[in-house]
């Protein structure tokens, strides 16, 4: 157990809290549950950086950061959709955790074959985690003010646009290894 793995256990640990916040602490609670949820954006970045910093890479790590990242995320689009009781945030939650379902089956596929390397995080895929970490925070804190919560649905829906474009992106990549095709990429 190392630092980094620490600060991966803190964002699991910081979900059940931010759930609790959201819903037992009132309107204040909302903004909690995006101050914690932001605080595990940090973290997310922060270990990252202390693993190879410090040369502190595990696999426990390396497969507990992807889950704690999805994990947060899915929860905390699943209380938006709650809160706002709208189609137009209910699909793009639903395109964002569809799509981390399905990348994250074809990265295992693809790491069964030995080609995990062809379904690599990409510049697009960073972007989208951004936007949607961006949109998430601001539309939890949108009780704030109107403008924090506009620039929250338009972080949403950007992420949605590039969500869908990286998961094309990553299926392209693999679609020679889906097919069956020999020495594909």
């Amino acid at each position: 157990m190392n630092l980094p793995n620490i600060l991966t256990l803190g964002r699991i640990i910081m979900i059940p809290l931010m759930v609790i916040c959201f819903y037992w602490l009132g309107e204040d609670g909302k903004l909690w549950a995006a101050f914690l949820f932001w605080l595990a954006g940090v973290t997310d970045w922060f270990d990252g950086y202390l693993a190879r910093k410090l040369n502190q890479s595990t696999p426990l790590g390396a497969f507990l950061d992807p889950v704690a990242d999805k994990l947060i995320v899915s929860v905390a689009l699943v209380l938006l959709v709650e809160q706002y009781h709208s189609v137009w945030l209910t699909i793009p939650a639903t395109i964002i955790i569809g799509r981390e379902i399905v990348i994250s089956a074809l990265r295992e596929w693809m790491a069964e074959l030995g080609k995990r390397a062809s379904v690599a995080v990409s510049y697009v895929g960073k972007v989208k985690t951004f936007l949607q970490m961006s949109a998430i925070f601001f539309l939890m804190a949108g009780g704030l003010h109107k403008a924090v919560e506009v620039i929250g649905w338009i972080s949403l829906f950007a992420a949605a646009i590039l969500t869908i474009w990286s998961m094309f992106v990553y299926l392209r990549a693999a679609w020679p290894a889906l097919r069956g095709k020999q020495g594909a990429a």
